[in-house]
C-alpha cells in the first residue's frame, strides 16, 4: 500500500466496510459498497481505453456518483480534473482543451453545453451521463452494468499525479498538479495538529480505531477543499454528509439529521445565508462542535454572528491554498476589519520571504510573500511560465511555493497577512487590500455581500470600486455607505465608486469573481 488516495480507501473499505461513508440527500452508501461501485467504473473506463495518466473530467453536483467518479478515476492511476459545472460553453471548451481531457462524467442537464464544447475538444473521445439521456454520451447505468466488481488494476504510487483546478476569480482556470503522497500529507494527513502519520498501514489502524464521526462540506465537490474534506474524513474512518446544491436550510437539516459534528463552509457567501436560517431557531444543531471556513475569509461581523447563534461551536477560519494545502489557523480576534494573523501549524513549512527569497526578520515590519517548502504542489498543468513564477528555487536550493499573498511576521511568530498582491489597488501610490474594504462594508446591516476591486483613474492611477448586493428589505445609498466606511478606513480606502447589482457573482464554492466585478464597477464609473 501506498501513500495514494485509491490505496488507502481500498484499505479502509477492507476493514471498515459496513460504515457509512457519504450521505447525499437521501443517498447512503457504506465504504464497501462505494468500493464495488468505483471499481466497475473503472473497470468500464479502462474497457473504452482509459488508463494510466489519462485525464477523466467529472461534472456533477454533489452526489454518490461523484465520489465514484473520482475514486474510479484514481483507481486507475488516471487523473481527476474538477469542473464548474457554471461554466459556459466557451469557459467548458477552455477547460476540456487545456486539461486535455479524455473522459467526461457529466450531468445529462449540462448536455447542450458539454456536446457543444466537448465537439471541440481533440482529445475528449469518451462521455457518460448522469441522471438521463445526453447526446454521444453513455448512460450511467449502462456504464457499471455487468462490469466486475473487483480490483484488477495496475499497482500504484505516491508519485501518481492528482490535479486541482482552480476557480479562475482573477484569469482562466488553472490546473494545480500534485503528487498524491504530498497531497495526503498537506492535506490532513499529514496530521499537522499532532504526530504525523508515518505510513498508510497507521492511516487504516487510525480509521479502524476511530469512533463515529459525521462530518459535512458545504462546498461543491468540484471544489478542492470539499474533495480534501472528503478524504481527511475517510481518513478518521468516518462519514462525509453533503447536499446537491448548497442550500442554507437543507445544511442545516441534514446537520440535523446527520447529528454532524464539523461543518466546512467557504466564507461570507456561505455563512450569512447559514446565519440567517439558523437565527429562525427551526433546527436543533447541538451536535455541531465546529464550523471551519477555508477558501475565504469570514468577515468579523459574520463570525462574530454566528458565535452568538452558536455559542457552543467553535468558529475557525483556516488559512491555505490550492497549491500549499492547509497551513495555518486564525488567532484570536483576527478578521479583514481588525487585521488577519495566522498562526502557523506545528509541522508546517512556512515563511515570509523577501525579494531576494530570504525570511524576513519577525517584528521588523517587513512586507515579503507568504511562502511554504516541503509537502507542496510542483506545477500547473500546460502553463510552464506560471510555474516557474510560482515554484522558485533560493541560493540554498529550497524549492519555494509563493502563494501571492502579502505579510508581516511578528515578533512572536505569527503571520499578519494584508492579502492577494494580484488584488492590491495601488491608488495615488498608496495600497488597499480589498478583503479590508469589503470586510467593513459588509459590516453595514443594509449590505448582503460586496466585492471590491480597482478601476482607472485618470488622477490617481486607480480608484477602489465597490459592486454591493444590498439586502432586499434594507435600501442603501452610496452616501450612506461612504458615511460608514469614514469611521473605520483611511480616507484613500473608502471606494470612491459603487455599483448596486441584485446577486454577487461567486463561483458554487464562494469565491468572489472579480473580473465580473471589475466590469460591473466600470460600468457604474
Amino acid at each position: 500500500m501506498e501513500f495514494n488516495h485509491a490505496d488507502l480507501f481500498e484499505g479502509l473499505a477492507d476493514v471498515v466496510g459496513e460504515r457509512v461513508a457519504a450521505v447525499c440527500g437521501s443517498e447512503r452508501v457504506t465504504y464497501a459498497e462505494l468500493e464495488a461501485q468505483a471499481n466497475r467504473l473503472a473497470h468500464h473506463l479502462a474497457a473504452h481505453g482509459i488508463g494510466a495518466g489519462d485525464h477523466v473530467g467529472i461534472q456533477l453536483y454533489n452526489g454518490i456518483e461523484y465520489l465514484t467518479g473520482l475514486l474510479a478515476t484514481l483507481k486507475l492511476r488516471a487523473v481527476p480534473i474538477n469542473v464548474n459545472y457554471r461554466y459556459v460553453e466557451a469557459e467548458l471548451r477552455y477547460l476540456y482543451t487545456d486539461s486535455d481531457m479524455a473522459a467526461l462524467i457529466f450531468d445529462a442537464e449540462f448536455g447542450p453545453r458539454v456536446a457543444a464544447a466537448a465537439a471541440q475538444a481533440p482529445r475528449l473521445r469518451h462521455l457518460i451521463a448522469v441522471g438521463g439521456p445526453a447526446e454521444s454520451a453513455i448512460p450511467w447505468p449502462t456504464a457499471l452494468s455487468g462490469m466486475p466488481d473487483t480490483r484488477d488494476f495496475p499497482a500504484r504510487s505516491g508519485q501518481d499525479v492528482y490535479i486541482i483546478y482552480t476557480g479562475g476569480t482573477t484569469g482562466l482556470p488553472k490546473g494545480v498538479m500534485w503528487h498524491t503522497e504530498d497531497l495526503f500529507m498537506a492535506f490532513g494527513g499529514g496530521n499537522p495538529w499532532g504526530a504525523p502519520l508515518t505510513s498508510p498501514d497507521a492511516v487504516i489502524e487510525q480509521a479502524r480505531n476511530a469512533g463515529p464521526l459525521t462530518m459535512m462540506a458545504a462546498a461543491p465537490l468540484m471544489h478542492g477543499a470539499a474533495q480534501m474534506g472528503t478524504f481527511i474524513t475517510w481518513w478518521m474512518g468516518g462519514t462525509m454528509v453533503y447536499v446537491p446544491k448548497f442550500d442554507a436550510q437543507e445544511v442545516l437539516a441534514a446537520i440535523e439529521r446527520e447529528k454532524v459534528i464539523t461543518l466546512n463552509i467557504t466564507g461570507d457567501a456561505m455563512a450569512r445565508p447559514l446565519a440567517d436560517a439558523i437565527a429562525t431557531g427551526a433546527y436543533d444543531l447541538s451536535s455541531l462542535f465546529v464550523m471551519s471556513s477555508t477558501g475565504a475569509i469570514l468577515t468579523g461581523t459574520v463570525r462574530d454572528r454566528l458565535q452568538e447563534l452558536l455559542p457552543n461551536t467553535m468558529i475557525m477560519d483556516s488559512f491555505g491554498s490550492t497549491e500549499s494545502g492547509y497551513t495555518a489557523a486564525a488567532v484570536a480576534g483576527s478578521s479583514p476589519e481588525s487585521g488577519l494573523k495566522y498562526q502557523p501549524n506545528a509541522n508546517s513549512t512556512m515563511a515570509v520571504l523577501d525579494a531576494a527569497l530570504q525570511p524576513v526578520r519577525p517584528g521588523s515590519g517587513e512586507m515579503g510573500t507568504v511562502a511554504k517548502t516541503g509537502r507542496i504542489a510542483f506545477g500547473y498543468y500546460n502553463d510552464p511560465q506560471k510555474t516557474a513564477e510560482t515554484f522558485v528555487t533560493d541560493p540554498a536550493g529550497v524549492t519555494w511555493l509563493l502563494t501571492g499573498d502579502l505579510a508581516m511576521v511578528e515578533e512572536d511568530g505569527t503571520m499578519r497577512v494584508f492579502g492577494r498582491g494580484s488584488q492590491c489597488i495601488n491608488t495615488g501610490g498608496e495600497k488597499v487590500f480589498p478583503e479590508e474594504v469589503e470586510a467593513v462594508l459588509k459590516g453595514h446591516p443594509a449590505v448582503f455581500d460586496a466585492v471590491v476591486t480597482g478601476i482607472p483613474d485618470d488622477h490617481w492611477g486607480h480608484r477602489v470600486a465597490a459592486v454591493v448586493e444590498p439586502r432586499p428589505d434594507l435600501p442603501v445609498t452610496a452616501d450612506d455607505l461612504t458615511a460608514h466606511c469614514r469611521t473605520r478606513l483611511a480616507s484613500y480606502k473608502i471606494p470612491r465608486t459603487y455599483a448596486f447589482v441584485p446577486q454577487i457573482h461567486r463561483s458554487p464554492a464562494g469565491k468572489a469573481d472579480y473580473r465580473w466585478a471589475r466590469e460591473q464597477a466600470q460600468a457604474a464609473k
